[in-house]
């Protein structure tokens, strides 16, 4: 399979996902908004796998994708809990080329969850590109959900697994913390983060992506098929200084 056309059939297999699982819950009632964001102890940012894999350089990177860091660092500033994801495989991971003979990357092959991606190898556990980008903050960050690391599962969003039945624990995590606001920020934006937001509002949360904070891979309709889903799902999809 070509790449495009996984990009285009992936695409499809998860805008296909979305409209069919029940609990999406979306008010067309508008709420009167603060005019910032005053670090609400409400807010969490979410910084998705900004990783050395996935900046220039890497093993599946994102095309400048380096460049949103300082966005992301000075955005860190306005919240009091931030999370960041990380992409963590065991070096046998299901999803790797290098452990699918005969499979090239980008193929597919089928697990008990579904259609499985075959990958290049990345964001190997104790590796250089699966270590956060020099570049960015890790100071300020409350939790770090860690991604991938069930060597028969692969995992896209920051809350579910891609059998999308485990856990990562990051649900639990917000909601304990009061947390009603959900900002999502980071690689790549009709992907990973896409997958995040989109179940971010499923669970519940008021959900943003901010559009100077992150990057898409865009491949074909990546990017429209992304936008339609925020739009069906109500993610806001915002500027950085836009008030909310």
């Amino acid at each position: 399979m070509e790449r495009r056309d996984f990009f285009k059939l992936a695409l499809l297999n998860l805008t296909f996902l979305f409209y069919n699982r029940s609990g999406f819950s979306h008010s067309d009632k508008k709420e009167e908004r603060k005019s910032n964001l005053n670090k609400n102890n409400g807010d969490a940012l979410i910084i998705v796998d900004v990783q050395n894999d996935f900046c220039p350089g890497g093993s599946l990177p994102v095309k400048n994708g380096d460049s949103i860091i300082p966005i992301i660092n000075k955005l860190q500033n306005k919240f009091n809990f931030v999370v960041l994801t990380q992409d963590w495989h065991p070096s046998n991971h299901s999803s790797f080329s290098i452990n699918n003979p005969g499979k090239d990357p980008f193929s597919t092959k089928d697990m008990p969850y579904g259609k499985q991606v075959i990958w290049p190898a990345h964001c190997v556990i104790g590796t250089k590109g699966s270590d956060f980008h020099k570049d960015l903050n890790t100071n300020k960050a409350n939790l770090i959900i860690r991604k991938g690391f069930r060597q028969e599962i692969d995992s896209y969003s920051g809350f579910f697994e891609n059998d999308r039945q485990t856990h990562t624990g990051l649900e639990g995590a917000l909601k304990n913390a009061g947390i009603k606001r959900v900002f999502v920020v980071g690689l790549a934006l009709d992907f990973c983060v896409q997958y995040t937001a989109l179940d971010s509002i499923r669970l519940g949360f008021e959900t943003f992506v901010i559009k100077e904070a992150t990057l898409p891979v865009n491949v074909g309709s990546s990017v429209e098929s992304t936008m339609k889903n925020f739009k069906n799902f109500g993610v806001n999809f915002i500027n950085f200084e836009e008030k909310v």
